[in-house]
């Protein structure tokens, strides 16, 4: 693979203040969208997340619960689109996951940092995988991408994705950490190119995380790589996405540049732990003269 060609065959153009005027056009007034119907959308493109360092096999079962039996407390609305938990995990929620449709993503690959050897990224993304992994959620190395050795991360990227078999690949940029927007573009491609069936803008572990404009910059590549190919690539914003408007803003954002074909969790995700039931709460406020917190998740 020729790195340099592939790189200039993209034509989307980075240029900070037109992002900036774009971002906040599509942004601005989420007033119109502030409706009981968007929130259960947003809701069900939801990847509930649990990446704690406390996590054990009985939070990662207590997790398939709280799913498993959330359609009897909100019948009126949808499920999450994935449980995320740590590889070693991935069993314990498989165990007792019982709702249809309800995917297991496992991070793998050297999670957070990626700094580790790519025999062991993949030993570690195949035993997820064998574990009950429904889909992975892997880490670029970041260091290496700023070094400018392109071609690892390429090829690590497409090692990944290899055996993960049918499996959907997340593709982790860690945006705040790669300085610049260009840079951010370059990881896009590089990712798409070598097989990612998702982009997903943080690990979380990092500060900055997710942004609305590097979010724009990779939808924009995936936009781009449709028009191509005609393939669609997913989106996941992930960090720090806690509250119902920051997340209509994400929301927004996807739909002015992705268009309604990637508003389903087929293609379009929120990774998030404290985002479910800021949902509910602000769901129940508009539709009831409920008062009380909720607190589900």
């Amino acid at each position: 693979m020729d790195i340099k060609k592939l790189l200039a065959s993209y034509k989307t153009e980075i240029e900070n203040s037109e992002i900036e005027k774009k971002v906040k056009k599509f942004t601005d007034n989420i007033s119109a969208i502030y409706t009981v119907k968007t929130l259960k959308t947003i809701f069900g493109l939801i990847d509930l997340t649990t990446l704690n360092n406390t996590d054990t096999p009985e939070t990662a079962k207590q997790f398939a619960e709280n799913v498993n039996n959330f359609k009897t407390h909100f019948p009126d609305m949808p499920n999450v689109a994935a449980i995320c938990v740590y590889p070693t995990l991935v069993e314990h929620v498989k165990n007792n996951l019982k709702v249809p449709g309800v995917k297991i993503a496992s991070v793998a690959g050297g999670f957070p940092s990626s700094q580790t050897f790519i025999d062991l990224k993949i030993e570690e993304v195949k035993r997820a995988v064998e574990k009950g992994a429904d889909e992975i959620d892997t880490v670029i190395s970041a260091g290496t991408l700023l070094s400018g050795n392109y071609q690892t991360v390429y090829e690590e990227i497409k090692a990944i994705k290899n055996v993960c078999e049918d499996k959907h690949l997340k593709v982790i940029l860690e945006s705040g950490s790669l300085g610049d927007l260009n840079n951010v573009k370059i990881a896009s491609i590089l990712a798409i190119e070598a097989g990612a069936d998702f982009l997903k803008t943080s690990t979380g572990k990092t500060v900055p995380t997710a942004t609305l404009e590097t979010t724009f910059v990779m939808s924009s590549i995936i936009k781009e790589y449709f028009e191509k190919t005609g393939k669609k690539i997913g989106i996941k914003p992930a960090g720090y996405i806690a509250d119902s408007e920051t997340a209509l803003k994400y929301f927004s954002l996807i739909k002015n540049v992705l268009g309604e074909d990637w508003i389903t969790p087929e293609f379009f995700r929120i990774g998030t732990n404290k985002l479910p039931n800021k949902l509910l709460n602000d769901i129940s406020k508009m539709s009831s003269e409920r008062k009380e917190e909720i607190i589900y998740f």
